[in-house]
C-alpha cells in the first residue's frame, strides 16, 4: 500500500473519532446541566446512556484499525498481530450491537408514547450496522488467518 492511501486512512480514522468524542461530551455535559423533562426521565436516561456507553468499543474499534493500518506500514499484514486486532474490531462491533439490543425496549416505549413507530426502525438501525461491521471483519479475520496459513506453507516448501 502506498504511503500517501495509508495516511489518508489513518486520517479518516481520526476524524472519525473527533465528532463522536465531541458528541459525546456535549451530550454528557447538556445531559447533567439540562435534565430531561421528569416524565421521560426513566426511559431516556437508559438511552442515553446506552449510547454513551458505545462510544468506549467505538473508540476502541478505531485504534484497532490505526493499529492495523501501522501493521501495514510495517509490512506485517500477513501476521498474527493483524488477526488480532481484527478479532478485537469484530468484538467492539459485537458489542456496540448488543448494548443497542439493550437499549431498543426503551426505545419502543418511547415510541408508543410518541406514537413514532418508525423510532423502532431508527433504533435498530446502529445494531444492523455495527453487526454488519462484526460480520465483515469475522470474514477479513478467517481470510487472513488462511493467508497467513498458506504463506507459512510456501516458506517451509523449498
Amino acid at each position: 500500500m502506498k504511503r500517501g492511501s495509508s495516511l489518508f486512512l489513518k486520517a479518516a480514522v481520526i476524524v472519525m473519532a473527533l465528532p463522536v468524542l465531541g458528541g459525546a461530551g456535549f451530550a454528557t455535559y447538556s445531559l447533567l446541566r439540562n435534565p430531561f423533562n421528569p416524565e421521560y426521565a426513566v426511559i431516556l436516561y437508559p438511552i442515553v446512556i446506552g449510547i454513551l456507553l458505545t462510544v468506549i468499543p467505538y473508540l476502541f474499534a478505531l485504534y484497532q484499525s490505526f493499529r492495523l493500518l501501522n501493521y501495514i506500514d510495517a509490512k506485517k499484514a500477513f501476521s498474527n498481530l493483524s488477526v488480532t486486532a481484527l478479532k478485537k474490531i469484530k468484538f467492539a462491533a459485537f458489542s456496540i450491537s448488543a448494548i443497542y439490543a439493550v437499549i431498543l425496549p426503551f426505545v419502543y416505549v418511547v415510541a408508543e408514547i410518541d406514537d413514532a413507530p418508525g423510532l423502532i426502525l431508527v433504533g435498530m438501525i446502529p445494531i444492523f450496522a455495527s453487526l454488519v461491521v462484526a460480520v465483515f471483519a469475522a470474514v477479513l479475520q478467517k481470510l487472513l488467518n488462511e493467508a497467513i496459513n498458506i504463506k507459512s506453507e510456501n516458506d517451509l516448501t523449498v
